[in-house]
């Protein structure tokens, strides 16, 4: 596009009827126009400096992060990478990109889908994040608060940005409408939270018994209630107190923002898999989200599990244990992600890595904004 600018200016300069002043400014701006689009074009085609090369065989790398709050201090996640036979040189024009996100105090894919088997059956480089407060110590007994899905989705999105970026720097074709996702527990509402984060950019998203929102009962470890424990404080004004925004913002189904979600053009088909008995990530939540998504008119489908589906081997329960997590996502997806099913499901549209444009859900005194500016997203609240 900017090189046929570039070719129409010239075309108007030598027109006979225009003067030599038009003609020499309009070799300006588009001159400078060009400069700026190559040097854009130049960046867009790198990793940030000091960041690590994509690695040419299955393997780890670590990233920068974006600031913790509550400890202000450089941050690092883990990438779990798995390619299609173990090394990058297997890529091709077909393969997809897939994250699969592990469970609350989990680290890799504990709890989800098994990456390798994600790569051999379905043809995509496996990425797993150590997003934010993963592990066993930070997610269960440190006395910070638990994220719960914000900076967490943030993480998951930037090193699925890294793999994408990297194929890219690496010259290796692959296929950007094949964007898929799954998330086992609260993997699941990560997976959800980068749905949302990154509205254009997922194909298909297998949630597989994911809590759906911070409710006073998780946040704040009530008794009766649901396992979870986010350790917030009631009492206001303390730094491990909760606003109503940020409630706001991890809840998957807030009305306003799964319009928002609409109106921006979020496609992705949603399979929502949930055991009708689960009181972990209570069921009534997951009934909630799939009718307000119904609602809000964007493509969801569940997968409620009571005793009728249980057959011993995928489906094993009708709890939040439900059963075989890398088998419910190929019963529950497969005839979307496989290449040449009836059902096979790609993207048309550019994720919004390359927009480069902003995301905003309003909240009560604020609201959220996702900038994609760096390609990478970087969150933040603006206060009203």
């Amino acid at each position: 596009m900017q090189i046929r600018r570039v070719s129409d200016c010239r075309a108007v300069h030598r027109h006979p009827e225009e003067t030599s002043a038009v003609g020499h400014w309009c070799r300006v701006v588009c001159f400078s126009v060009f400069i700026c689009c190559t040097r854009w074009c130049s960046a867009a085609d790198e990793l940030p400096r000091n960041w690590p090369k994509l690695p040419i065989s299955n393997g780890v790398v670590e990233l920068p992060a974006q600031e913790w709050p509550f400890h202000p201090a450089p941050r690092h996640i883990k990438v779990y990478i798995y390619y299609p036979f173990g090394r990058l040189e297997h890529v091709t024009a077909k393969t997809g990109l897939m994250l699969t996100v592990h469970n609350w105090g989990g680290t890799e894919a504990i709890g989800s889908a098994e990456p390798k088997v994600l790569t051999e059956r379905l043809d995509v480089v496996s990425i797993a994040v150590d997003y934010l407060q993963s592990g066993k110590d930070e997610a269960l007994e440190s006395p910070d608060p638990y994220d719960f899905g914000y900076l967490q989705a943030l993480d998951v999105l930037r090193g699925l940005w890294y793999v994408q970026q990297g194929l890219k720097v690496n010259k290796t074709n692959f296929d950007a409408s094949r964007i898929y996702a799954t998330g086992g527990s609260a993997g699941g509402h990560v997976v959800m939270m980068c749905n949302k984060f990154a509205p254009r950019t997922f194909t298909c998203l297998i949630d597989i018994c994911g809590p759906t929102k911070l409710s006073e009962d998780i946040a704040y470890g009530l008794a009766g209630g649901s396992s979870f424990n986010a350790r917030y404080e009631i009492k206001e004004g303390l730094p491990t107190s909760l606003t109503i925004d940020e409630r706001e913002i991890r809840c998957l189904s807030d009305p306003r923002h799964l319009a928002e979600m609409k109106r921006l053009g979020n496609t992705t088909k949603v399979i929502v898999v949930h055991g009708i008995d689960d009181k972990t990530a209570p069921f009534a939540d997951a009934k909630e989200l799939v009718e307000s998504m119904q609602h809000a008119k964007l493509d969801v489908e569940s997968v409620f599990v009571g005793k009728g589906q249980l057959d011993g081997k995928v489906f094993t329960a009708t709890g939040h244990t439900i059963g075989h997590r890398t088998e419910i996502m190929f019963r529950a997806a497969d005839k979307y992600l496989k290449i040449g099913s009836k059902n096979y499901l790609s993207r048309t549209t550019s994720t919004d890595f390359f927009r480069r444009e902003e995301i905003k859900y309003e909240t009560t005194n604020g609201a959220y904004v996702i900038s994609y500016e760096n390609g990478y997203p970087i969150g933040k609240f603006v206060p009203k």
